[in-house]
């Protein structure tokens, strides 16, 4: 029942007030929780895609399973060094007791091959080509609704992809390390002002690396927090201070974008923090000619 409790918590935090799709993520936690996850038989395992493994799925205490596909930006979808720094971390907390399985569906052309080599994963991935795992499962369309953590019996307690999300990552931890997913007390809010909640490049050498800054400006009652912030493309980086911020003052953002090619491009920011507008999004955009 805890975890039943905690996957549906999940799901409704991935829809949120400002989502307006709550009654497809309500519906999605209804269908998935505790159901069990399917593998095709004989999956082939490799290294960057190429080097074949003798890896099976073995019995464990968990699962995380992940499944994308290369629709849309693949970098973005996948992001992996956030995967390899959780994996360390569950691996420092719980050893030997979460296999980690990626399935990754190439159904457009090779950017996930070259992917995983630009990024060095080197954990066994299953490049799935007959996306049999996803026909097996049927799964969701929405691809938040694409990662899952199961039990021993290969069924769903809870979803989410904790690489995204830091308030699903810390309650996949919870479930992993043992913890009891007893009620937290509740967080103190505060209200922010954005300098601009987009940033146009304009057009530029798509060799030159942009920089520039978004400000958030604590207007509340409460000390600002940051929990986390992502980027919807590794050719996006950020940095700011993590440190609270006091009633009355601003933290900067820095962003700084590097065009892997020329591209026209819309990138996202989003920014987890204890402001009740959270998360924020934020963009960034331009044409790297």
């Amino acid at each position: 029942m805890r975890y039943y409790i905690t996957g549906l918590f999940i799901c409704l935090f991935l829809a949120s007030c400002k989502d307006a799709n709550r009654k497809y993520a309500e519906s999605v936690c209804q269908e998935w929780q505790h159901k069990e996850v399917l593998f095709p038989e004989h999956p082939a395992f490799s290294i960057y895609g190429k080097d074949t493994v003798d890896y099976s799925i073995k019995e464990s205490e968990y699962k995380i399973i992940t499944y994308v596909d290369s629709a849309g930006c693949t970098s973005c979808k996948l992001n992996l060094p956030r995967w390899a720094s959780l994996i360390r971390q569950v691996d420092s907390i719980s050893p030997h007791s979460v296999e980690f399985l990626f399935f990754f569906f190439p159904k457009e052309g090779r950017d996930i091959y070259h992917t995983l080599r630009i990024e060095k994963f080197d954990h066994p991935v299953c490049i799935d080509a007959s996306d049999s795992f996803n026909k097996l499962n049927r799964l969701p369309t929405d691809d938040r609704f694409r990662t899952f953590l199961l039990d021993k019996d290969n069924k769903v307690i809870a979803i989410g992809n904790p690489v995204h999300n830091p308030k699903i990552k810390e309650i996949y931890l919870d479930i992993i390390s043992g913890k009891e997913s007893i009620p937290k007390k509740e967080e103190v809010t505060t209200k922010v002002e954005v300098s601009s909640m987009q940033i146009d490049f304009g057009d530029f050498d798509w060799e030159d690396v942009q920089t520039s800054t978004f400000s958030l400006q604590n207007t509340g009652q409460a000390p600002l927090m940051v929990q986390d912030i992502t980027t919807s493309c590794g050719c996006t980086t950020v940095e700011y201070s993590k440190e609270p911020v006091p009633v009355g003052k601003s933290l900067d953002i820095k962003v700084t974008y590097k065009a892997e090619h020329p591209e026209h491009f819309n990138k996202t920011i989003t920014v987890y923090c204890n402001a009740e507008e959270s998360p924020l999004q934020l963009k960034i955009q331009g044409n790297a000619r």
